[in-house]
């Protein structure tokens, strides 16, 4: 039965809080709901290509010997620390004692050992096996301590190990990473509703510093205006990557919300399938690139000027060069060299796009562009997993857009295995030589000819560096404004 001094206590309660500020109220949160575009199509890093698998999972359920920060500095993770050999081929790390697994397994050298070995496995579906291919053996003398032995010294060994690709796994719970993910890191896998949300609890067992936050809640919204709808309203917290640019300034002028523009690694590229004719002819490739008006179709999705790209390289890197010349917009040119290919009056072809807007507008305007000279470009909406499937996997297609947001990932033009079919023995050779070159300054200038080499080549169209468009409540702090690596890590993530 409530009594008249409840009520009464109660009364005083709530007029207290009515004269509590803000931010006072706000620190007894201790949970985040965020919104993201794409949903990932698993939750092991190390199973497949997707962002959003690392976006989500990467620095949160998972951990590499190495980490990346906030800059792009390359931190210590499972790693406390390691050294190098005089000749480049030795690696040793020392473990972190006291990691363990989210199921209470203490964290070893053989779950290291493991993990790399399973990485090159015939049967491994891991997108980066490059980062593992230059190891001859691995040794691990005792729990805390591992020796990685390289066939020939490689200069983004450790790079690499930051990866989501690199994370490390225990062979007791591999199997069934891809929906029920134990890792090391600061938050454990709760559950996931497909097509709606997943959830993450915090780790309380964690060996380094607790999270603020003992609740995260991703929440996959793919539509741009329903993202903006959810943040108004307060339905999510954050958005890591807004879809609806042109909705910018209507929330930054909510006085609730906070709007950042940061950079990425990621070069969004008109992809062409080198290996499938007509745009295995090097004409035709030209031909696009002289259509091709960057800061058109950049204007065209975001409304503001981006960083334009001339070849498949960040400018954000030291060994950058400014490529945007290579092939100025000529529509006449176009239309010559697509006459000497024997197409003078252009050809038909599809163009298959992810859901991303960029992807989705930015295909649009391309397919406008390509019309100028007679190429009648076909669109074709794609659901993800569809567009990694028959685009990615099964290499199904002509034309397609996409971001490729890992930092430094030249290297894929060296594989005669990747999507776009660029099969380049010269460059294979390049490339070869800038992994076994230590010193910087002289393996920068050798990236400047790679990049020169993807250009001349006309291997894909080079368009812009993917923005990073973040909101979140004003009184949310820790979020990450730019992407070195694709991640949302949540271990910093706080309430004001």
């Amino acid at each position: 039965m409530t009594t008249r001094r409840d009520l009464l206590a109660g009364a005083g309660l709530a007029a207290l809080a009515a004269h509590l500020p803000l931010a006072a109220l706000a620190q007894a949160k201790d949970s985040v709901t965020i919104g993201m575009t794409l949903e990932p199509p698993t939750l092991d890093p190390t199973s497949g290509a997707a962002q959003a698998i690392r976006e989500v999972t990467l620095q949160n359920i998972f951990e590499g010997l190495v980490a990346m920060d906030r800059t792009g500095k390359l931190v210590p993770a499972l790693a406390e620390s390691w050294t190098i050999s005089a000749d480049g081929l030795t690696y040793s790390f020392k473990l972190r004692p006291n990691a363990r697994f989210h199921d209470g397994t203490p964290f070893s050298s053989r779950d290291v050992k493991f993990s790399f070995e399973r990485a090159v496995a015939p049967d491994s579906t891991n997108a980066q096996r490059w980062i593992f291919t230059p190891i001859a053996g691995i040794e691990t003398p005792d729990p805390v301590t591992v020796v990685i032995k390289l066939k020939q010294p490689t200069a983004n060994f450790v790079y690499g190990l930051a990866w989501g690709d690199a994370v490390i796994v225990s062979s007791a719970t591999a199997a069934n990473n891809k929906t029920s993910p134990v890792g090391t890191g600061p938050f454990k896998f709760a559950r996931w509703n497909r097509g709606d949300r997943l959830e993450f609890e915090r780790n309380g067992e964690y060996w380094g510093a607790k999270p603020a936050l003992a609740k995260a809640i991703f929440r996959f919204i793919g539509d741009p205006q329903a993202q903006v709808a959810a943040l108004r309203a307060g339905d999510i917290d954050a958005h890591t990557n807004l879809s609806a640019p042109e909705a910018i300034p209507q929330l930054k002028a909510d006085p609730k919300l906070k709007v950042t523009t940061g950079k990425t690694e990621g070069e969004t590229i008109l992809a062409i399938n080198n290996g499938k004719a007509p745009f295995n002819d090097l004409r035709v490739r030209q031909a696009i690139a002289h259509v091709l008006d960057r800061k058109t179709i950049a204007l065209g999705v975001y409304g503001f000027d981006l960083d334009l790209i001339g070849s498949h390289f960040s400018p954000l890197h030291p060994a950058y060069v400014d490529l945007t010349g290579t092939y100025p917009v000529d529509i006449a040119k176009a239309k010559s060299l697509l006459a000497a290919a024997g197409f003078p009056n252009g050809f038909s072809c599809t163009l298959r796009l992810p859901p991303p807007a960029y992807a989705r507008r930015g295909g649009e305007i391309i397919a406008a562009l390509l019309a100028q000279v007679g190429i009648k470009a076909s669109i074709e909406p794609l659901e993800f997993p569809q567009w990694l499937e028959r685009v990615f996997r099964g290499k199904d297609f002509d034309l397609t857009v996409i971001a490729h947001t890992e930092p430094l990932d030249i290297g894929n033009y060296a594989r005669d295995d990747y999507y776009f079919q660029y099969k380049n023995p010269e460059f294979k050779a390049l490339m070869a030589k800038i992994d076994g070159t230590l010193d910087e300054s002289e393996r920068n200038k050798l990236y400047g000819e790679a990049q020169r080499m993807l250009a001349r080549d006309a291997v894909n169209g080079f368009l812009f560096i993917l923005p990073k468009l973040t909101v979140t409540r004003a009184d949310l702090e820790g979020m990450w404004t730019d992407w070195p690596l694709p991640l949302t890590p949540l271990a910093e993530v706080r309430w004001r």
